[in-house]
């Protein structure tokens, strides 16, 4: 069983997931990144580009999932190095300062407002988020081209990438992309027809979509909705 709630954290949210039946899980890019809790230990989830298919009993899972590029900071690794990849904390940070963590997480009430704590702590002793990078999030969001984000911000298309490259993982165009799919993906569970969502959320044609979630997602639009 899965479920969410808004974190204390601005633009974070703090999950935790039960599997209730045997078979892999599939998590969806969203371009976030997460600071993860399974079986007493801590880990990094780095943006994804196509859907990441954990292990069959994988056990018990809780999350802080940041607002796209603001974990880097908190986190003190750049996206890019972390893309598509679940990565231990101990191999990204001192070990005695893992353990410290980890203990701290694992003694708390539960594990997910164990993460939550821990990241309200790495915020509080972090510079405060780059403003520019949620303006590129809501751009691109709200449809923007990247070269209408880049002249609207005042950067070049080479600083904008790069940027991007160290806060997202990936480039503003797969940022756009990844964004778009997620907005379909919303309208389509509120029951709105295929066609229809395609158009909404900015895609050529229902085909356009379709083609978008089978590269995304590894499925069809109608299998994540049954699921």
């Amino acid at each position: 069983m899965y479920a969410e709630r808004v974190s204390r954290l601005s633009g974070a949210v703090v999950w935790r997931n039960t599997p209730t039946g045997a078979g892999a899980g599939r998590v969806l890019p969203d371009g976030c990144m997460d600071l993860l809790w399974n079986d007493g230990r801590l880990l990094v989830a780095g943006p994804d580009t196509r859907a990441y298919v954990s292990a069959d009993g994988a056990g018990a899972w809780a999350g802080v999932r940041f607002y796209p590029g603001a974990a880097p900071t908190l986190l003190g690794v750049p996206a890019h190095e972390v893309r598509d990849r679940r990565v231990a904390l101990a191999d990204l940070w001192p070990a005695a300062r893992v353990r410290r963590l980890t203990a701290r997480v694992n003694a708390a009430a539960d594990p997910a407002s164990g993460l939550e704590a821990v990241a309200l702590a790495l915020a509080g002793d972090a510079d405060p988020p780059d403003p520019l990078l949620r303006r590129v999030v809501l751009a691109l969001d709200a449809g923007r081209t990247v070269a209408s984000t880049a002249d609207e911000l005042g950067l070049g298309a080479r600083q904008l990438h790069r940027r991007a490259l160290h806060a997202f993982g990936y480039g503003p165009k797969t940022l756009a992309r990844v964004l778009r799919w997620q907005r379909a993906l919303a309208l389509a569970r509120s029951g709105m027809p295929f066609a229809e969502t395609a158009v909404r959320a900015g895609y050529a044609d229902q085909a356009h979509l379709s083609r978008d979630t089978k590269e995304l997602a590894g499925t069809t639009l109608g299998e994540l909705l049954r699921r």
